[in-house]
């Protein structure tokens, strides 16, 4: 791309070689749509399928609408690990990462983009739980109920008060990434309770945002394991009574 991205998109993908084509071309058609500056940063997590050769692929077929980037993991590290690698490689002014079956559409992007471009806001963050979002297909009941459990343990220890930490829909201005995502130490299924402690730690204003969602079914995203989704938080609680939140000298709030 000859200007610098608007919008960076991260996608964290393993074994997605089956499904990412729709994906990347709802987001390609997106950012065409817009006319917006956009780069898409693939993170593939050590994938035992085609995914990457597919990826590469794609790399020509958009050159002059987004700049599509290909990053490796080194092996399968996780979710966490590779929402990280791609946050720290971005270079748009604002940087979305969004679940490779984009299970929120990508234009709900709008809606997250809106209360940071008034100022409202460093983060916005995709939420399920809360006043206008929309379900169009749940989950099973039973990881729909242990969601819920969780997030009423995450609000308990933490004080976080969103009704949704786990939607993988989540907006950062260029400077929220830069401060928070270097700090992120989880890879598995507690990072996102993570990043959002760190911004309060570090006074990045957050807001919880209604968006569409819907369940796909062989998603490789959001698979809880109560006991180590327990264990996760206590490691944000233990990191932070260690100091290692805290903002430092020259941090701001934007």
């Amino acid at each position: 791309m000859s200007t610098a991205p608007g919008l960076s998109i991260v996608v964290p993908a393993y074994n997605e070689a089956a499904r990412i084509v729709p994906s990347l071309e709802s987001i390609f058609a997106f950012a065409a749509s817009e006319r917006i500056a956009a780069e898409v940063l693939v993170v593939d997590d050590g994938s035992t399928d085609r995914t990457a050769d597919v990826v590469r692929g794609f790399i020509p077929r958009f050159e002059g609408t987004a700049e599509l980037r290909l990053l490796s993991n080194p092996g399968n590290r996780g979710k966490g690990y590779s929402v990280r690698h791609g946050m720290l490689e971005s270079s748009g002014d604002e940087v979305l990462f969004t679940d490779s079956d984009l299970s929120s559409p990508i234009d709900e992007y709008r809606k997250l983009a809106e209360p940071i471009r008034r100022g409202k806001a460093a983060i916005a963050i995709g939420s399920r739980a809360i006043e206008g979002s929309q379900v169009v297909v749940h989950q099973s009941w039973v990881r729909e109920s242990s969601g819920r459990l969780f997030n009423l343990l995450v609000r308990a220890l933490t004080g976080l008060p969103f009704r949704d930490t786990q939607c993988g829909f989540k907006l950062f201005t260029r400077a929220a990434a830069r401060a928070i995502f270097p700090l992120q130490t989880l890879d598995g299924f507690g990072f996102d309770v993570e990043i959002l402690y760190i911004a309060r730690q570090l006074g990045f204003p957050t807001v919880e945002v209604p968006v569409v969602w819907k369940n796909v079914e062989g998603s490789r995203v959001g698979m809880m394991n109560g006991a180590q989704a327990f264990a996760d938080v206590l490691r944000v609680l233990k990191r932070d009574s260690k100091g290692l939140y805290r903002p430092s000298e020259g941090r701001g709030k934007r």
